[in-house]
């Protein structure tokens, strides 16, 4: 369990990590990508270009570190979930849709909301702490709460998606 917890945390910690880096620094870097967040409706686009970067920055580098899992699995959960809405959902399931379907930002936000659920691990600053609060449904809670709920205000205060003719 431990071994698979480690794993987990590893490999979404380094797609978040590298989710925020691509934003800031490849590419059309965080000005392009702030123009691209405008574009979805996300307003003012520079603003949110860099929360969902430090947060996939920071979320990930948490996960690695398993400290303060439920607040990493969070950040998971809530950058996965704006892009879910602002994004993926209208173009269908898979990946390779044009537009790009919404099957991997669901899967990374029910894999953030169940690493949420399990906590870290034996292998993480959390356990190495003792804290009982990072595991189980508090966490689950903390999580879900956080990152939907999170989500869910950011985007009602937010997101002014163009209307369509």
């Amino acid at each position: 369990l431990n071994l698979g917890l480690f794993i987990l945390r590893i490999a979404v910690g380094v797609i978040m990590i590298a989710h925020g880096y691509n934003h800031i620094f490849r590419g059309g870097k965080i000005e392009g990508t702030a123009g691209w967040f405008a574009s979805l409706g996300m307003r003012p686009g520079i603003l949110h270009a860099w929360l969902a970067s430090l947060t996939e920055l920071g979320a990930g580098a948490l996960l690695i570190l398993g400290f303060f899992n439920p607040l990493a699995a969070a950040g998971v959960v809530g950058t996965m979930t704006v892009a879910l809405i602002t994004n993926h959902l209208k173009n269908g399931f898979f990946i390779f849709r044009p537009g790009e379907g919404w099957e991997y930002v669901g899967l990374l936000i029910c894999t953030g909301l169940a690493l949420g659920a399990m906590g870290a691990g034996e292998w993480s600053i959390d356990n190495a702490l003792d804290w009982d609060w990072t595991a189980g449904i508090t966490a689950f809670v903390i999580t879900a709460v956080v990152g939907l709920g999170g989500a869910a205000a950011l985007l009602a205060v937010f997101w002014r998606p163009q209307k369509k003719d």
